[in-house]
């Protein structure tokens, strides 16, 4: 009974944890631009995060080792420098894009001015990494962060004709509204915002701290298999939502309130408390994790004591990297820039440094000098493969894309 406790607990927690600022931002304003004829890419996306954080969690179980220890091994100090930096950046630039998304709700929440929030929630994200229990930490944000089901019952409420919702998810076109170029840049930021980079790096840090062994193995893949998918239909109920209300009005969302409207058009007050319960689980539990996920990769890299379960006086440089990491995403909101700007440059630049992280964790999980028996089978390394090219795309295309559409306008 305790096992399957843990199991049902670990797969609402990473439905409810699955979607971040970069999930609602991107897809609330991807619905209310182009409907349902992106809903594929979340499809794509889900599974890809599905495969890379299985391979994570496995090399992470069956050698006992954490991402960035094994990258530097894998790929020798100067090689591994380049992957660390490159991917820290975009860490450090989603968590920014958390810390500005917590601020957000709080505005909704209180009418106050998100950048009077902004140092406040840079301080509580820090006392909750130093201070909190792991386990808390993980399973009360993620718990919490299944208050965004508000949306699905919305869309139920609302009574569209199902038939046409599926008509247009299942025969994707670019409206005639939008360009070619437009559609793909779309395309690729909500593929970047289905498979952050951060998400791979807390759940196999998490893993190491846990102390998980080859006998944990079922538990993590029901919960990545079971979780991330049914995280990933939150996430379709939000583009639906916005697209149901937005796209028929020609109106395109550019703020967090707006993505909570079609909450409260149908279910009132209560629906709205729901919808904000969940924007703060959400961002805040992001936050923590994204803020976790720089101090992780920094300090495996360079071999230092690492981890919540390490007293903070025996992991100083860790928990010294998380503050200054707070501290840095505090002071770059503060020049006043557009939190809901920092989260659409977030998702494309996920997608830019995701083959970094990628390979050299699907070339450890092929390698049985470090995976034994639990190496990659034939389907593992098809779909690895597949998504090692899928990747590489994106990456390629993203920054072209960025710059032919103006980021998107």
């Amino acid at each position: 009974m305790k096992k399957l406790f843990a199991l049902a607990l670990g797969i609402l927690t990473a439905i409810g944890g699955f979607v971040d600022i970069g999930d609602l931002v991107t897809n609330a304003l991807v619905g209310s631009r182009f409907g349902l004829s992106l809903v594929w890419v979340v499809a794509v996306g889900v599974l890809g995060i599905c495969v890379f954080a299985e391979m994570s969690g496995r090399v992470a179980a069956v050698s006992g080792r954490a991402t960035f220890d094994l990258v530097r091994e894998r790929l020798g100090p100067r090689l591994g420098l380049a992957n660390l930096l490159a991917s820290m950046a975009v860490t450090a630039l989603t968590l920014t894009a958390e810390i500005g998304g917590v601020a957000l709700a709080l505005e909704l929440a209180t009418s106050v001015n998100p950048y009077l929030w902004i140092p406040v929630v840079g301080a509580a994200v820090w006392l909750v990494l130093w201070r909190v229990r792991f386990a808390v930490l993980e399973n009360a944000f993620g718990l919490a962060g299944l208050a965004l089901v508000v949306f699905a019952v919305a869309v139920w409420q609302m009574g569209p004709d199902w038939s046409a919702l599926w008509n247009d998810a299942t025969h994707p076109s670019v409206p005639g509204n939008e360009s070619l170029p437009t559609y793909l840049y779309y395309a690729v930021a909500l593929f970047g915002a289905a498979m952050t980079p951060y998400e791979v790096f807390f759940f196999s840090s998490g893993g190491v701290e846990e102390h998980w062994t080859a006998d944990s193995l079922r538990t993590m893949r029901a919960n990545v298999f079971v979780g991330f998918p049914l995280g990933g239909l939150l996430s379709v109920s939000i583009a639906v939502a916005t697209a149901l209300v937005f796209l028929p009005e020609g109106i395109q969302v550019g703020t967090l309130g707006q993505v909570a409207l079609p909450v409260v058009l149908e279910l009132g007050k209560i629906g709205l408390a729901l919808a904000l319960l969940g924007f703060f689980a959400a961002t805040f539990g992001a936050a923590c994790e994204t803020g976790l996920s720089v101090g992780y990769s920094i300090a495996q890299y360079f071999g230092w004591q690492w981890g919540k379960y390490v007293p903070p006086l025996r992991a100083a440089r860790f928990h010294t990297v998380v503050l200054l990491s707070c501290i840095a995403g505090v002071a770059l909101l503060l020049t006043t820039v557009d939190p809901v700007q920092v989260t659409e440059y977030s998702v494309v630049f996920s997608a830019i440094a995701l083959p970094l992280t990628y390979f050299p964790i699907l070339v450890v999980a092929n390698d049985r000098t470090y995976m034994g028996r639990h190496a990659n089978g034939r389907l593992a390394n098809t779909l690895g493969t597949v998504y090692l090219v899928v990747v590489i795309v994106a990456s390629v295309a993203a920054l072209p894309l960025m710059l032919v559409t103006k980021a998107g306008q």
